[in-house]
């Protein structure tokens, strides 16, 4: 029987980042969901869909088969057959899938695939409703945050690592947006699951969060 751990949060608390090298030292697949609708917003935009038109977004899903794959240790995202791990990370690309996440029909076609992932492997899975509509009954809910400015400012670091123009105010307004879309959606919101673990990253580095994600792991899988 697998076992999943689920964590969720806002935009930039870092999700990813720290469920990618939790699942490294559990020795778990790392399910990266956000990367999912990403890919799905990509295509939207690759196909000129107009995504203020739900009905136009449901009709065109069948045209759109997103993979994920894992070489040489890291996970690949294809977008009918072509691998779009780097052009799914733009601000674009993000703007899209947080928008067009809200839309049931999105979501039920990508949650029936990472329900599918979880059934056949452990997994760390992470996004914005894996703890209260994806995997419900994951033995291990985390809910991680960290204030809009501390997201914020992680973001435009990481922007100013790659020598890409970057605005702190304008990225700070982008979270605060895309939080408000989130939580205020119709179809899932972003919430923390009753029995979600909170972890406020606001004045934690990377290696203690994901030490608290293995150690909270191991505990519920009776390791330690």
């Amino acid at each position: 029987m697998s076992f999943q751990i689920a964590i969720d949060g806002p935009a930039g608390a870092g999700k990813s980042t720290v469920a990618r090298a939790a699942a490294s030292k559990l020795d778990f697949l790392y399910v990266d969901t956000g990367a999912m609708y990403r890919a799905m917003g990509l295509y939207f935009l690759d196909q000129k869909i107009d995504t203020d038109d739900e009905a136009l977004v449901s009709a065109s899903l069948d045209g759109a088969e997103i993979e994920l794959k894992i070489e040489d240790g890291e996970q690949h995202v294809y977008l009918n057959g072509e691998d779009v791990s780097s052009r799914i990370r733009t601000e674009e690309a993000g703007m899209i899938a947080s928008k067009t996440s809200a839309y049931a029909d999105v979501r039920a076609r990508l949650v029936e695939l990472q329900k599918q992932i979880a059934e056949n492997s452990n997994v760390i899975m992470d996004g914005r409703d894996i703890g209260t509509v994806v995997l419900p009954n994951a033995p291990l809910k985390i809910f991680l945050t960290a204030s809009v400015k501390t997201r914020a400012m992680r973001r435009y670091k990481e922007l100013f690592e790659k020598r890409t123009p970057a605005d702190l105010k304008a990225i700070e307004a982008d979270i605060e947006r895309r939080d408000y879309q989130d939580t205020h959606r119709e179809n899932s919101p972003l919430m923390q699951a009753k029995d979600a673990v909170l972890l406020d990253t606001s004045h934690m580095n990377a290696a203690a969060v994901i030490n608290s994600i293995v150690t909270l792991a191991k505990e519920r899988m009776g390791l330690q």
